[in-house]
């Protein structure tokens, strides 16, 4: 075993990537008769032991990484102290609509028979969830895309919750925190997020300060951890054979912390590779922060 062992020096567990039928036959050689479940004893009495890649390495992090987080969090606090609303932005994984595997596992008296194969053409369409994650009222709201991730698509379906159940929830606040990551439809350089914003916060008369999380941070921001990991519990195993079936796993998707859930399909079809024009994004009313001015801005409505 010596020459395809591999180990960790500090727990001293070992690996090799010799599968058990390999050693079987080299132990026949040797002239030792041995059931692949004896050596796979033997192997764990010697401190080998079956790994996996883990996901660890993040690479080279962004400078102020730390920094950031301790802003973002500042952020929150305040927003929070004043009673004003603080959100957490995503788009989750893309799915296809359809008879299609899902991941997971459900008590059932016999599987689901679906497709062998996921191919595209087979789908019904695909579906986009965006969630708005409510950091201080524990709440989510999903908007469903049947077109493209865009800015435009990010920003209808934050409207749809400030609408439907933010201004509700929030009487009188003048003031909007965004929790987003760097990249996609809601990216610290995309210009089109920030022009949406702008007429999200003119037509509404409300002031959005925005903070990013660092480049390969999405793991902390909170609509992750707190809303898309229960959402995907809740249709594990589910085939998503339609639209219908995904807003009603959204719709009953529950915490006992008393997190709840709405949902709404936007069947409106977004255009990618818009650009802001120079005129628009010169009566912008963007103020960069001081602090990484990079991931933190506030949006003033014109007056």
């Amino acid at each position: 075993m010596s020459d395809a062992t591999a180990g960790d020096p500090l727990s001293g567990l070992l690996w090799t990537h010799k599968s058990l039928g390999k050693i079987q036959r080299a132990l026949c050689t040797r002239g030792y008769r041995l059931s692949q479940t004896t050596i796979s004893r033997l192997l764990r009495e010697r401190n080998y032991s079956m790994r996996v890649n883990g996901k660890r390495l993040a690479g080279k992090q962004s400078p102020g990484r730390d920094e950031q987080f301790k802003y973002i969090a500042q952020a929150r606090r305040a927003f929070l102290r004043r009673k004003s609303p603080v959100i957490s932005v995503d788009t989750k994984k893309k799915e296809l609509v359809g008879n299609f595997k899902q991941a997971g596992r459900q008590w059932r008296h016999s599987p689901y028979a679906v497709n062998i194969y996921d191919f595209p053409s087979q789908a019904e369409g695909k579906a986009i969830p965006y969630g708005i994650y409510d950091v201080g009222g524990n709440q989510g709201y999903v908007s469903v895309g049947v077109s493209h991730d865009t800015a435009e698509f990010a920003v209808a379906a934050i409207r749809a919750w400030w609408t439907q159940l933010g201004r509700q929830l929030h009487v009188g606040c003048a003031e909007l925190l965004i929790e987003a990551d760097c990249g996609g439809s809601n990216g610290n350089q995309c210009q089109m997020w920030k022009a949406c914003l702008q007429k999200f916060a003119d037509e509404f008369r409300i002031r959005i300060t925005v903070t990013h999380y660092p480049t390969g941070a999405s793991k902390w921001n909170p609509v992750e951890h707190r809303m898309f990991n229960l959402i995907s519990s809740n249709w594990a195993g589910q085939p998503l054979e339609s639209y219908e079936t995904i807003l009603k796993h959204l719709r009953t998707t529950r915490s006992t912390a008393g997190f709840r859930c709405k949902a709404r399909l936007d069947k409106r079809s977004y255009a990618t590779g818009l650009k802001v024009s120079e005129e628009e994004a010169s009566q912008m009313r963007v103020r960069l922060h001081k602090v990484f001015p990079h991931w933190n801005y506030t949006i003033y409505p014109h007056t």
